[in-house]
């Protein structure tokens, strides 16, 4: 952490006369306390190569394969509690859909920039929420998580924080639109931290693909940021401000050093890492990791996946000519082989237990 970012939570834990000292817990860098150590394996949306996303039932497959931490996109309710959702459009992971009494709240909405149209978080009471039932979201890559579609509810980001910190793992929720929930009175900032704080949790990164509300959190909380980083675009506090600059020019050396002054470290799309052709198959790396950890940041990378479709094209298996080609395991193993030589510091997998395997064998 540096120096203006501990006087700032110092100063705020005072001013707050110690109602934030909870928060407050991480007590040394994330660059400090990773460096030299095997890579953490993040279960993204819990196992969601083998659990339908964002539900209790992922996070738990993701603690049993070995994940390090588990990973919730999070998004407000009505009445501003904070769920576990891919977005805050939830049409495609729930049954609401089907379900008579909510017809009266599909809408279209500008999220971002851009026109959605569907059932929106915001929208439902958690009581009302906690009527519908997940389902698998791309069920024609993964029809075996069908089998799961109905059994689990929508859950609150204090359910996988309690389930968390139950097993030993770390937490590591991202803020989805900030801007936009800001926009309309919910904002996510301060229901995380209560969460984390009152849980009195040790053991998170906070996320965000947005720059305002990392900085705005970096003086209230000694916690651990990630910046993310897309293979394209830019930060959509940028964009609406009306700037013109993008994620290309945060991944730059003197982008990569202002990142710094408010976080920790990076998450980053592979092919920030390892570039891929138009066909798919990979280039030579960029030396994105060596300029990160110059800037004292961390690397986190997203997503590792274990669909051929998923994956570049040189680690792809099978017969393409099938019809099962594009859902069928590739070479995972060998891809996350690749980043993890290149000196990452995490990955964000779909299915942990790939992950655990790779690390453990890179640190035999």
């Amino acid at each position: 952490m540096t120096m203006r970012r501990l006087l700032a939570s110092v100063l705020a834990g005072v001013l707050a006369g110690g109602s934030v000292a909870v928060v407050l817990t991480q007590t040394s860098p994330a660059t400090a306390e990773r460096r030299g150590h095997a890579p953490l394996v993040i279960g993204h949306r819990g196992a969601s190569a083998h659990r339908p996303e964002h539900t209790l039932l992922s996070y738990e497959a993701a603690i049993a394969m070995g994940a390090d931490y588990i990973e919730p996109d999070l998004v407000s309710t009505k009445d501003h509690v904070l769920v576990a959702r891919h977005e805050n459009e939830i049409s495609g992971t729930t049954d609401v859909a089907a379900r008579p009494e909510f017809a009266g709240l599909r809408t279209t909405k500008t999220v971002d920039g851009r026109p959605v149209t569907g059932w929106f978080t915001e929208d439902f009471t958690l009581a009302e929420l906690k009527t519908l039932r997940a389902k698998e979201r791309v069920p024609d890559l993964r029809p075996d998580n069908t089998a799961f579609d109905g059994l689990a509810q929508i859950p609150t980001f204090e359910e996988v924080v309690r389930l968390a910190v139950a097993h030993g793992v770390g937490v590591y929720p991202e803020t989805k639109h900030p801007t936009y929930f800001d926009s309309i009175g919910l904002s996510l900032e301060e229901p995380l931290l209560d969460v984390l704080g009152r849980h009195r949790v040790r053991k998170a990164y906070i996320q965000s693909f947005e720059t305002a509300n990392l900085r705005e959190l970096s003086g209230r909380t000694r916690l651990p940021l990630i910046q993310l980083i897309s293979a394209g675009g830019a930060p959509y506090d940028w964009v609406a401000a009306g700037g013109t600059r993008t994620y290309d020019d945060m991944v730059t050396p003197e982008g990569l050093r202002e990142v710094a002054r408010y976080a920790d470290g990076i998450g980053v799309d592979t092919r920030r890492v390892v570039p891929v052709d138009a066909a798919g198959r990979t280039l030579e790396p960029t030396t994105l990791v060596a300029d990160a950890h110059r800037a004292r940041l961390d690397v986190h990378v997203w997503t590792v996946r274990n669909e051929n479709s998923q994956l570049p094209a040189d680690h792809r298996l099978g017969d393409p000519a099938s019809p099962a080609y594009p859902r069928a395991t590739g070479d995972v193993m060998g891809w996350l082989s690749r980043l993890v030589e290149l000196g990452i510091d995490g990955a964000f997998c779909d299915d942990p237990a790939m992950g655990r395997a790779v690390v453990a064998r890179h640190s035999a």
